[in-house]
């Protein structure tokens, strides 16, 4: 397909799946590729999927007919965790032409110019035990907050996750390199860096998933990867994704608390409230650490924001347990939740659990977390009503309206002006 020259891309999932597919596109624009929106017809359509959910599963395949209505002489390219779970699934789906697994998706344009219209759907897949090797992703031009991943894949074994089966094993860039990256975003004018990773506080085992020691003779760690990027000139804002309770650290917290470049803005995932039922979930802490992170980062920075992941209707979460995690959120001095339905998953320990919550009950639970996660929020801006902070606005015009958030992760909404763009502004809430 010589002849190919506009390509789209679409991305399902999480801010890490973002940068890949920036990293996508950069790749594509440099083998002649133009870029065009999703909704414009294309020569070639990537979607870049998730498959944390059923959702995200369904998504794709409506993604895929909606091109079919629009584009059927197109291509279309499905890469991202649920093509390396389900490539022959993805392969049935009328009008996918190549399926990447996740060794042979940065390998896109070789695959993209190999393809013919009506052969067979072709899947360039593997075994997870061999995707070795770290690949630096960071989004570009795309939005003011860029996501800068430097961390991939999972060893842990969580019962309701297939992560560590789509992504292979943890492994991360090295320091030097994460640092070169963030001076060529600080060089392109972006002012915030967001760090990205499947499980962030496990960086420093090396880009082939080594001992940290076997890199370079150095022990590397995400305390230290945060001290060096506090020194990149140009950045004036990082913030971390997310990152696990037992990986945070108080030399982390207390980092952050004291950096004027890392903001006050936590994300940390919790998924229940019941020691119980994160035991079934085979997390690694109980509610107890939790609660102590949180009361830390709450007693150095007061104006901290923040999130928790939480899941509910896992199996075997009774009522009691439900009340659980909702009298602890409402107790916790947390910001607002990400409220993920619990669904089923092939291959996951979860499946063999009992008793199944019915799925009118999980639902029942989300809109009942997700109303306790407003009202959490809500009160979040008050405490703040009346404070000057500064707002990040982003780069773009929505409806004559622009946005930026503050420091600690509050949303502002103003009517658009031009000279605002990517610019730091003291903004009285």
């Amino acid at each position: 397909m010589q002849s190919a020259k506009t390509v789209a891309f679409h991305t399902l999932g999480c801010k890490l799946n973002y940068s890949e597919t920036s990293s996508l596109s950069r790749l594509m624009e440099q083998e002649g590729f133009e870029k065009k929106e999703f909704t414009e017809v294309a020569d070639v359509y990537v979607i870049n999927t998730c498959s944390v959910t059923d959702n995200a599963d369904k998504e794709c395949r409506q993604l895929v007919r909606r091109i079919q209505r629009k584009a059927p002489e197109s291509f279309v390219v499905i890469t991202g965790c649920y093509a390396q779970l389900k490539p022959k699934e993805i392969a049935t789906i009328p009008g996918v032409d190549l399926v990447l697994g996740a060794a042979e998706k940065f390998n896109i344009t070789k695959h993209i110019k190999a393809l013919s219209k009506n052969d067979a759907t072709k899947i360039c897949s593997c075994d997870i035990d061999t995707v070795t090797g770290f690949h630096s992703s960071y989004s570009l031009n795309d939005r003011t907050r860029t996501f800068l991943k430097v961390q991939d894949g999972c060893d842990y074994t969580c019962s309701f996750c297939t992560i560590p089966m789509a992504r292979g094993k943890s492994r991360s860039a090295v320091i030097a390199d994460v640092v070169q990256d963030a001076e060529t975003l600080a060089a392109s004018g972006a002012k915030e860096i967001v760090l990205t990773g499947i499980n962030l506080g496990d960086f420093g085992k090396g880009p082939d998933g080594d001992a940290p020691a076997a890199i370079n003779g150095r022990t590397e760690n995400f305390y230290k990867l945060i001290r060096e990027l506090d020194k990149v000139a140009g950045i004036d804002r990082y913030r971390i994704s997310s990152i696990e309770p037992n990986l945070l650290t108080n030399e982390i917290i207390e980092f952050v608390a004291n950096s004027s470049k890392f903001m006050p803005h936590f994300h940390i995932p919790l998924q229940s409230g019941s020691n119980e039922v994160l035991g079934a979930m085979r997390r690694r802490y109980k509610r107890e650490l939790y609660a102590e992170r949180v009361r830390l980062i709450k007693t150095l920075m007061p104006h901290c924001c923040i999130g928790v992941d939480v899941i509910v209707g896992f199996p075997g979460e009774s009522e009691d347990h439900f009340k659980e995690t909702y009298d602890f959120l409402h107790e916790l001095e947390v910001s607002y939740f990400h409220v993920f339905t619990y669904s089923e998953r092939a291959n996951t320990h979860a499946l063999s659990l009992t008793p199944v919550v019915p799925v009118a009950l999980r639902n029942e639970r989300n809109k009942t977390l997700r109303n306790l996660s407003y009202m959490k929020m809500q009160y979040f801006e008050k405490l703040h009503a009346g404070q000057t902070r500064k707002v990040l606005f982003e780069g773009f015009n929505k409806n004559n309206m622009m946005e930026g958030y503050t420091d600690n992760y509050i949303r502002v909404t103003t009517p658009y002006r031009a000279e605002w763009e990517n610019q730091i502004i003291d903004w009285k809430l």
